[in-house]
């Protein structure tokens, strides 16, 4: 039975492959569930296992980790470990979060019978608390700004209503809806060609096959997604509230910033609960 140990390093919505990290033996895990000691038939999935620290390599306990689009998440304990056990086998989007840190977003692969071993470095965030505000409902937070900027009319905008209406089976083709983006396949190290959305006003691939074109920045939930994120792996269409398109650097509103805007961006924004 083989094993693979990988390690990612990643600082914001960055990721780098970094050496193999030698096997840690951790006495307890916080949260963490754990596989009947009897023997188990051999299954088509795999372990995650991994650290969060901040960017002086110390512990952050109480870190939030999830698989977006499962009911998959952990919270790290005070040694700063997280640990998943039978992780069917594919590809996730893994996201980091806690307070007073920028959130990570991370593309993981999981094989069969391997371990996934990651490192993941946040970053200190200054945060202002606003005011508390108790409203009868929690999702009048998030999309209050989404309601005000299609108001204003810049941008493209997909509403939860449009969404229900048209009730297509994959969330990618709702981006199909915007004028100003071309889905077009992208390399990928497995052999097998990933979908990325790509801006047709900063110079998108008429051919194509998105290998030179200008790959959209993605956000889910206000954090940024890896470059060049695979649109198989949006949550899905029943999950999203939302959805906003601004085809090139201009028009991306300004508290975006911090994303990469150059080709355009895509705010993707979930239903609460």
């Amino acid at each position: 039975m083989s094993r693979r140990s990988i390690r990612l390093l990643c600082l914001g919505a960055s990721c780098a492959l970094v050496s193999a990290l030698p096997t840690v033996i951790a006495a307890q895990w916080a949260q963490t569930p754990r596989s009947p000691a009897s023997a188990q038939p051999a299954r088509a999935s795999g372990i995650i296992d991994g650290i969060v620290t901040d960017t002086l390599l110390r512990p952050l306990g109480f870190a939030e980790v999830k698989i977006l689009g499962t009911d998959i998440r952990i919270e790290t304990n005070s040694l700063g470990r997280f640990r998943f056990t039978e992780v069917p086998a594919g590809q996730f989007l893994l996201i980091v979060r806690r307070i007073g840190y920028r959130p990570i977003s991370s593309i993981i692969q999981v094989g069969a019978r391997d371990t996934v071993r990651l490192s993941f470095l946040m970053e200190a965030a200054a945060q202002s608390l606003d005011k508390v505000v108790v409203t009868e409902e929690r999702r009048s937070l998030k999309m209050l700004e989404f309601e005000d900027r299609r108001r204003q009319g810049v941008g493209f905008f997909i509403t939860q209503e449009q969404l229900e209406r048209r009730n297509l089976p994959v969330s990618a083709d709702y981006l199909r809806m915007a004028p100003s983006i071309t889905l077009a396949p992208s390399p990928n190290p497995s052999g097998i060609p990933e979908l990325i959305a790509i801006s047709k006003r900063e110079g998108g691939s008429f051919l194509g096959d998105g290998a030179n074109a200008c790959a959209m920045q993605v956000v889910i939930d206000g954090i940024p997604m890896p470059p060049r994120f695979p649109l198989e792996l949006l949550p899905n269409p029943k999950e999203i509230a939302g959805i906003e398109i601004y085809s090139g650097a201009a028009t991306v509103p300004p508290q975006f910033s911090g994303a990469d805007r150059r080709c355009g961006m895509i705010l993707v924004w979930t239903r609460d609960g």
